[in-house]
């Protein structure tokens, strides 16, 4: 079930099951409206749309400012490019994984963020799971490794010092086994299908959130969550993440 290949056309169907707090629809509607002209007020519009709820998750974004990891227009509420034909996502997609996530990021928990960027949902993690917790972003471009360790150096320095937080530089689709089980994971690009590796790294009572389907096709955000040794899938709405992909494949395009 965990490794299946999704048609457009069975999410929609899966789509049409589920039952949110919010619908799908309702989501679109409140999504790219909550820019700001500061980090505050950006977390303050988003909270105010109830593009999440949770006070932890306003906490840690206030406390993480998205103008470390975003050197143009950090507070609009768009994705952004980073280099290396890799983005960092709109706001409120960050905002919805923590809010999903929430219940996972607590005091001790292990987490992995894969294709972690510019570092942002790592710190912002790593803010929520508390002193003994664990969080490790993996990236396969050096160059993104290297920015994410700068990035965070600039004020949560601390995190990496204590080894709350680390970056390693890797396949994300072959997870980081030496790290897990973890508590949560989130997968920051499209994978075609899930990638077995992270399921076997998902903890009992884990959660994973990962957009699944094909570049420029239908793509699916995802909520897996592992109970008894068998993974129950959610879609939580429709997306558009760039691929879940080779190193090689994600520079071919970089001019």
């Amino acid at each position: 079930m965990s490794d299946r290949r999704f048609s457009f056309s069975q999410a929609l169907r899966i789509y049409k099951n589920v039952l949110n707090k919010r619908s799908g629809e309702q989501r679109r509607n409140m999504a790219w409206q909550c820019g700001g002209s500061t980090n505050e007020e950006l977390v303050n519009n988003l909270y105010n749309a109830r593009i999440f709820s949770s006070e932890r998750v306003r906490e840690a974004m206030l406390a993480v400012d998205r103008g470390d990891f975003a050197s143009y227009m950090p507070y609009n509420d768009s994705p952004q490019g980073i280099g290396y034909q890799a983005t960092i996502s709109a706001p409120h997609m960050h905002a919805s994984a923590l809010e999903y996530l929430k219940d996972h990021l607590v005091s001790g928990a292990r987490v992995l963020d894969v294709g972690s960027g510019s570092g942002y949902l790592s710190v912002c993690m790593a803010m929520m799971i508390g002193v003994n917790g664990k969080v490790i972003g993996i990236e396969h471009i050096p160059e993104l490794v290297r920015l994410s360790n700068n990035n965070t150096n600039k004020h949560h320095r601390n995190l990496l010092q204590t080894e709350r937080l680390q970056y390693v530089e890797g396949d994300g689709r072959k997870g980081y086994a030496q790290g897990g089980p973890y508590d949560a994971i989130h997968v920051g690009a499209a994978a075609e299908t899930i990638p077995k590796a992270l399921i076997d790294q998902l903890a009992e009572g884990g959660r994973m959130l990962i957009p699944v389907g094909r570049e420029n096709d239908g793509q699916v955000f995802l909520q897996v969550d592992k109970i008894n040794g068998q993974t129950t899938e959610n879609v939580i709405e429709h997306v558009i993440y760039v691929p879940l992909t080779s190193k090689e494949h994600q520079l071919e395009k970089e001019f």
